[in-house]
């Protein structure tokens, strides 16, 4: 890991709290550095403008501009740097916003430190990241007719290859090409390949959907047994 570069991380949340214990988190998280902080989203469009981050850190709610119009403005002017939200349990309805916005990871505030820089670490490589409390929440939580989404999603996965079903699982496992690779013995050319197709056969826009695909089919360890 010695040769890698350092993930520039911004920051973005109105509560200073959060904000430095975000920054103690990351900080033990070996080649990861906070380049710029921000209190609203306004502030965190600013901040990416000037130090294009690999990764901005946003809180949903903030002032001025909130965390989802950040993050459509970031990903619309910065493509090459990707946008995590962060976001607590009463922020579910946000989400599907957020996806839409570009946003390709989700971070729980008060979840586990390793967890937070996992994430950091899969969306800057590219990978999409949901905390898996998050993900079995807004899956269970989503109700209605969604609740038969897990059956519907089974059945999508079953035109899919054992070996395509294995990398949708890592997909949602929030794991990049290269860290799908190593697990899998493939080079990442192949990997990249085998995603592609798994969009494609799921008929769907990238790997966050594919990673909520996997997470109703059961396909992600402990996400199966929501609901």
């Amino acid at each position: 890991m010695g040769n890698e570069p350092t993930i520039r991380v911004l920051l973005a949340d109105d509560e200073a709290m959060i904000r430095a214990g975000v920054r103690a988190v990351l900080a033990a998280g070996p080649g990861i550095e906070i380049v710029a902080e921000a209190a609203d989203g306004r502030e965190a469009v600013e901040a990416a403008r000037v130090h294009r981050p690999d990764v901005a850190l946003l809180d949903i709610r903030m002032p001025r501009l909130d965390g989802l119009s950040a993050c459509e403005e970031i990903r619309r002017t910065l493509p090459d740097t990707a946008v995590a939200m962060l976001t607590t349990f009463s922020e579910d309805a946000y989400i599907s916003r957020a996806l839409g916005g570009g946003a390709t990871g989700f971070l729980l505030k008060s979840g586990d430190p390793h967890e937070l820089i996992a994430g950091v670490r899969a969306v800057a490589g590219g990978a999409a990241f949901l905390s898996p409390k998050v993900a079995r929440h807004v899956i269970t939580e989503l109700g209605g007719e969604r609740l038969t989404r897990g059956a519907a999603a089974r059945a999508r996965t079953e035109v899919l290859t054992t070996r395509e079903r294995e990398v949708l699982a890592l997909v949602g496992a929030g794991l990049s090409n290269a860290e799908i690779g190593r697990r899998l013995h493939l080079v990442e050319g192949t990997v990249k390949g085998y995603v592609s197709a798994v969009l494609d056969r799921l008929e769907v826009g990238n790997r966050v959907q594919a990673a909520i695909v996997a997470y109703e089919a059961g396909l992600v360890a402990g996400a199966g047994d929501g609901g």
